[in-house]
Order: C-alpha cells, then structure tokens, then sequence
C-alpha cells in the first residue's frame, strides 16, 4: 500500500498531462482541432441549407481546396455544398461522416484523392484521431490495436506543433493551423496557400484498390437509400504522363465508372502539365484554376443531371 501512495503522484502527474496534451490536439490549437472545427463548420451549412435539391462535393483536401462553389451553383441553378475534408482521415471515414447530410433529390459528387483510392483497408494517419474529435470514435472498422495506440497519441503533443503554436501566438497573437481559415458560406476556404519549395510530377503507382471500390460502392447504396444520387469525379492532378500511372489512372477510371457516373477529361484524365494551375500541393487550386475547374464540373455534370 505504501508502495502505491509512493507512485501515486506519479500516475496523476502523467494523466494530467496527457489530459492537457489531449485537450491541445483535439480543442485547443493543434492541427485535428482546426480539422475537427472545420467538420463541424462544415456540417453545420449543409445542416442550415436543407433546398429541395442541392450538389453535396465530398471528398479530402483535393475536394476543399479545388472547388468553387459559387461558380458551380450559378453554372446549374442550384445550390452547392462543399463537404471536402482531409485525406489522411481515410476514406473508410470520410464517407460515413457525411451520409446523414444526404436528403432526397441531393446529388453528391465524390472526388477522391488518389490517397484515398489506392488505400488498401481505407484507413489513414488521422483516422483514430478524427473519429474521437467527432464524438464517433472507431469509425470505419477501426482494428482495435490501431484504436488503442492513436488515441493514447492524442494526448501527446509533438514538439513540432507545440513550437509552431508558440510562434503564431507570438507572431500572429493567436494559434492558427492548415485548417484554421475561415470558411464562406458554401464551405469553400477564404485563403490561398503558395506552394514555396520545389514542384515534381505527381505519379500514380496503382489502381484503385480493391477496399475503395467495396466502400465507393456500398457508400452509393446508402446515398440511394437516402434519395440522393453519387456521381464520381477523378480529381485534378499535377502529375506524370508516363506509361505506369496513365494506365493505372485509366485502369482507376474504368473501376469508378462500373460504380457510378464518373466525370473527368477524357484526354487528360485530369492528369495536368501546368504545375502554375496548382496552390501547395498536387491537387490544389489556386483561385483562377478553381473557377476553370468550376466551369469544367458544370458542363461534365449538365447532361448527368438532365437524366435525373
């Protein structure tokens, strides 16, 4: 007994801090509590723009920051939602986050990053962690190993983002993270990230994988149920034109198209030469690409829609 009065202190110590540690990560300044405020932003629109009939864009971060959604809905006459997440949340997540936003007469475009397409069991880096954020921990099947090791990480700040949270509070006078800017009234971004270090060809090393096309298509039955209609997008790309990826990225087109309507350049594949089009990463926009690819999704999606 005296032995557990000794190391008392101890265990109090730890789960205090990794309580602090966990309140930083999910509430109060790191990078997933900006991803989970977003989500919440987020579904709070779509919550408050319940129209007869409305374009819900899901997807990861090639979805949040490609769209313009004003453009989009004055090119067909309705409203636009934009639900694009983040896509080391997994796809095997981010489908199950946004289903109860589906109501009838909704069409929902899914345009996946191929991080999420070529993912073998749909999972990813924030998986656990955003599941938790959301108050809907596990979520995707999470394998419970993998459950237990990232939520025990929730509680451990890295010393990378206690450093950058020390610098914007210093600097800016307030934390901010990669999620942090403000959202417009259709869920689109309000900033622009610059890309500042090199740019390579982006390439593909794969088709789609066979867990992608299992989620994709179940993730259709329930968009069915719910009255709505999936329509499929291959996202932009800064990427190679070799003979590997064009064949696996036309391999992947081909899988999409057997699930759903699938829109995309039949030329190019989405696959872009231009790296000038593109913000901080390989699937980014800058504002002016976003409106050309506005432009793009609304005649893509015209004769789909007609048929509805």
């Amino acid at each position: 007994m005296k032995q557990l009065f000794k190391i008392a202190p101890w265990f109090i110590a730890a789960g205090t801090a990794w309580g602090l540690g966990f309140i930083y990560n999910v509430y109060a300044g790191g990078e997933l509590s900006w991803l989970r405020s977003m989500y919440e932003q987020k579904m709070a629109i779509a919550s408050q723009n319940r129209t007869a009939k409305r374009l819900i864009v899901i997807g990861g971060s090639g979805a949040h920051y490609t769209i313009d959604s004003k453009a989009i809905s004055q090119g067909l006459g309705m409203p636009v939602i934009n639900l694009g997440l983040d896509g080391p949340v997994g796809l095997n997540v981010i489908l199950p986050t946004v289903i109860n936003q589906v109501q009838p007469g909704d069409i929902v475009l899914l345009i996946p990053e191929y991080l999420l397409l070529l993912s073998p069991d749909g999972l990813g880096d924030r998986s656990v962690a955003f599941g938790i954020a959301t108050g809907k921990p596990g979520l995707g099947n999470i394998p419970l190993k993998q459950m237990a090791a990232d939520t025990w990480l929730l509680g451990v700040p890295t010393l990378r983002a206690l450093t950058k949270s020390a610098f914007d509070l210093i600097e800016k006078g307030k934390l901010a993270g990669y999620y942090s800017d403000p959202l417009n009234a259709e869920g689109d971004p309000t900033t622009v990230k610059q890309r500042t270090g090199k740019w390579w060809k982006l390439t593909i090393d794969q088709p789609i994988s066979a867990n992608a096309v299992k989620e994709i298509t179940k993730f259709r039955e329930e968009v069915k149920a719910k009255g709505g209609t999936l329509i499929l997008s291959l996202p932009w790309i800064y990427g190679s034109t070799d003979q590997k990826t064009l064949a696996n990225v036309q391999k992947t087109a081909q899988e999409m198209t057997q699930i759903a309507p699938t829109i995309y350049e039949a030329d190019s594949y989405n696959i872009k030469a231009d790296s000038k089009l593109f913000a901080d990463t390989h699937y980014h926009l800058l504002p002016e690409s976003r409106r050309i690819r506005a432009q793009e999704i609304v005649e893509q999606l015209k004769p789909l829609l007609k048929e509805k």
